[in-house]
């Protein structure tokens, strides 16, 4: 990052992907155009992924379609497969996709419906497929361990960020998907992927309880990586988690406090009271 930047992504996709409701079209734009207005220039907005599995998410062509142009704006959507692939590359509006890769193979089964084996000729697809035309994020999740008994070490995961720098992925983020890792495994690994490829590129995307966010924050900064993503009021994070308490890191108490160690987002700070409230009432209302 340039001088003192800090790279902030807004996932509201994350925020409502596990809404019970669906939230109307038009309300969706809104509230990203309030985000863009603040000054939020990394979004994480949508997905492309069967309407059967995630209904909250059929709307992506509409949603993109409705918003103004990036103009130097990141506008990220997920996709777990060929089809979602194909949407991506045909949807107006769109900068990147992003790819999730469990390093743990139940959850990667879960998650996407194919093996780890399986998984890294999507990869490869992706990147010939987006070259040029789309920027291409893989979300390692699962970065940090597992609850499924799975194999995990530190160099597994600097392995798994090895191989896919081969195969031309750049931007890899490092994701907490159920909230579990402490301050320490999180600076841990993160020291060691910074010690073997350096920082650029490299992000966080961590799931925590209220408690412990700045301490897990703390930690990512500490290791040299300046890429952090969460959702305003904390909404989100893992529906299989089986702890309500953990969510996304919360927009509204992190920047600030980015901001007072001299780190700059570009966000309007003053906006984020009311972005917040907003967010908790769309999970109030469509939860």
């Amino acid at each position: 990052m340039e001088g003192n930047a800090i790279k902030w992504v807004e996932c509201p996709r994350d925020a409502w992907q596990g809404f019970s409701r669906l939230i109307p079209t038009e309300e969706k734009v809104a509230f990203l155009r309030r985000l863009l207005e603040a000054g939020f220039a990394h979004l994480d907005l949508t997905s492309f992924v069967s309407p059967k599995w995630v209904p909250q998410m059929a709307d992506a062509e509409e949603v993109l379609r409705a918003l103004p142009p990036p103009e130097g704006r990141t506008y990220l959507a997920i996709v777990a497969n060929e089809k979602g692939l194909e949407r991506a590359l045909a949807a107006e509006n769109l900068t990147h996709v992003g790819y999730p890769f469990s390093l743990s193979e139940t959850f990667q089964r879960k998650n996407t419906n194919r093996s780890i084996k399986d998984s890294w000729p999507l990869v490869q697809e992706m990147v010939e497929r987006t070259r040029g035309r789309l920027g291409l994020v893989v979300y390692l999740s699962m970065a940090f361990g597992n609850p499924y008994g799975d194999p995990w070490s530190v160099e597994g995961v600097l392995e798994a960020i090895a191989r896919l720098r081969e195969m031309g992925v750049q931007e890899i983020a490092l994701a907490d998907t159920y909230g579990v890792a402490d301050p320490k495994r999180i600076h841990e690994v993160f020291k060691a992927a910074v010690d073997r490829f350096g920082p650029e590129g490299l992000g966080a995307h961590l799931h925590a309880r209220p408690e412990g966010v700045l301490a897990k924050v703390e930690a990512v900064l500490a290791a040299g990586v300046f890429w952090l993503e969460g959702a305003l009021a904390g909404v989100g994070g893992c529906p299989f988690a089986g702890d309500e308490l953990v969510g996304n890191l919360p927009t509204e108490h992190v920047l600030p406090f980015l901001e007072a160690k001299g780190l700059r987002t570009g966000v309007n700070l003053s906006r984020l009271p009311l972005l917040a409230e907003e967010a908790a009432r769309l999970k109030a209302r469509y939860a």
